[in-house]
């Protein structure tokens, strides 16, 4: 295992890794919506979905992936409500990549977050 870190995205808020390099696959964290510049949460859900994206992505850069290279997301909103807006921005990144995903509606997320996106990705 290798784990991965870049300062494109924002540092783990607990004990482990932005990513982890295994046998062709990286797995990545869940990110929430956090400016790595600033250190503040993005206001409103569709500013922090937008940031989560971004900061997966600065993840998968540190290997020279982009989303297209994803096979599978987990999801986690905090209100189901936000759905319809999270499919319109996810569908705007993805483009016709379309990694399988689970979505799930929890009570709370990591610094009060809306929405935290983890992902596998394939190296290959």
């Amino acid at each position: 295992m290798k784990p991965l870190h870049t300062d494109d995205a924002p540092k783990a808020l607990g004990p482990y890794s932005q990513a982890q390099e295994v046998s062709g696959f990286l797995f990545l964290s869940g990110q929430v919506g956090i400016d790595p510049k600033t250190g503040t949460l993005a206001s409103g859900f569709e500013a922090q979905a937008r940031q989560v994206l971004a900061n997966l992505r600065a993840v998968l850069a540190v290997r020279g992936l982009g989303l297209n290279a994803v096979a599978k997301t987990t999801v986690f909103l905090q209100n189901f409500d936000d759905f319809a807006t999270l499919n319109a921005l996810y569908a705007e990144a993805f483009g016709d990549h379309k990694p399988a995903r689970s979505t799930v509606e929890v009570s709370r997320l990591p610094a009060g977050a809306l929405v935290e996106i983890e992902c596998i990705a394939h190296l290959g």
